[in-house]
């Protein structure tokens, strides 16, 4: 006769444990995922890519949208705040789709360099790694951009939305070196710890809930995030481009003149790029690596 009482106790080893982990499991949860990234082969690795710059995109259009304010059809505007405050919620969506749906985006791998540091992943894996992943994540933001020119969603609310989208990527065209920098570097501490938060995490929800916060803080303070911009720039270009219709608006693209892809490289990409990867790597990647992995630390 079968023993009842192992039975129970078998059972009981099953269940499902919906506790979170705690960061020191966390911190080796964040190595093992980096092995993996790290050695995925090239051909997978980008296509991914270019899946996760389209969900950045995707939540950019989203934001877009959102923060489109009086069209002429007597929409009242929101205060400044709250209309940040939505926009960064929507646009967590882009972050969502990356971490859920599986796809590889350059500033969360920021956090390979734990994998790197711990001596389980080598610095030409981390570099190949990024290089693959950025290049992926520019054409699927570019080609989402001019997806989305096609669909002349720009039209809408009398062309409100079109000059947002055009202030939008102006105004990150126009950035001096050291705010875009910095805000780079804010930027992808709080995508970081975003991904670092859903390591703890066992369900969808979990990781959901985990991932709107640190996302809406980055939008609504305004701060620089490389991959999201190769979107928001080159759709503001490529909506500068449809002259016709401006004229028949009123609205002088000339007072856009800065919406150029020299001006979106040099004082845009190049700099944010590098505070992504200052915020990501060493504010949240490198500190915690020192904190939990650092053999000195390790139990």
């Amino acid at each position: 006769m079968p023993d009842a009482t192992n039975g129970v106790e078998r059972r009981a080893s099953e269940q499902v444990n919906l506790d979170g982990w705690l960061p020191p499991q966390m911190a080796t949860k964040a190595e093992d995922v980096g092995v993996k990234k790290g050695n995925l082969p090239a051909g997978q690795k980008f296509l991914l890519a270019v899946l996760a710059g389209a969900f950045i995109g995707l939540g950019a259009i989203f934001c877009t949208t959102v923060v489109t304010g009086n069209g002429g059809d007597g929409v009242i505007q929101l205060p400044f705040g709250v209309m940040k405050l939505l926009g960064g919620l929507v646009f967590s969506l882009g972050l969502i789709l990356v971490i859920v749906a599986g796809a590889e985006l350059f500033t969360g791998n920021n956090l390979l360099v734990m994998a790197v540091a711990s001596k389980k992943l080598t610095v030409f894996k981390l570099l190949r790694n990024w290089v693959i992943v950025y290049a992926g994540n520019f054409v699927g933001s570019v080609l989402t951009a001019y997806i989305m020119y096609l669909t002349a969603q720009y039209a809408m609310a009398n062309g409100a939305l079109g000059v947002t989208a055009m202030k939008i990527a102006a105004a990150k065209c126009e950035l001096a070196f050291i705010p875009a920098l910095t805000r780079g570097i804010m930027c992808n501490a709080l995508v970081c710890l975003a991904v670092w938060l859903c390591f703890s995490c066992r369900t969808t929800t979990d990781k959901i809930l985990a991932i709107v916060f640190p996302i809406t803080a980055f939008v609504a303070a305004g701060f620089e995030h490389c991959v999201a911009n190769m979107y928001f720039v080159p759709v503001g270009m490529f909506i500068k481009g449809a002259t016709g219709f401006w004229a028949g608006k009123g609205v002088d693209v000339a007072q856009f003149a800065s919406l150029t892809w020299p001006n979106f490289i040099m004082k845009n990409l190049v700099p944010v790029t590098l505070g992504n990867i200052i915020g990501g790597a060493v504010f949240v990647g490198a500190i915690y690596w020192t904190i939990y992995c650092h053999p000195k630390h390790r139990s």
